[in-house]
């Protein structure tokens, strides 16, 4: 059985090749974000694209 949520940090490093990782901090810094905090959406963003029925899309207006 699955736990309820909980508000846990999974840590681990990644290694991209310099031209992504520097695009990647050119697009935070133009967000006004730590690349870091960049990384870790398009990273959640893109597990819940590949499991799309654990994580259903939320209709704007709905809330989280």
């Amino acid at each position: 059985m699955a736990k309820p949520f909980q508000n846990m940090a999974y840590k681990f490093t990644v290694t991209l090749p310099d031209e992504v990782g520097q695009d990647l901090q050119k697009w935070a810094k133009g967000e006004g974000r730590p690349t870091a905090n960049l990384a870790a959406f398009l990273i959640e963003l893109g597990v819940k694209r590949k499991f799309p029925d654990k994580y259903p899309e939320i209709e704007p207006g709905k809330g989280k």
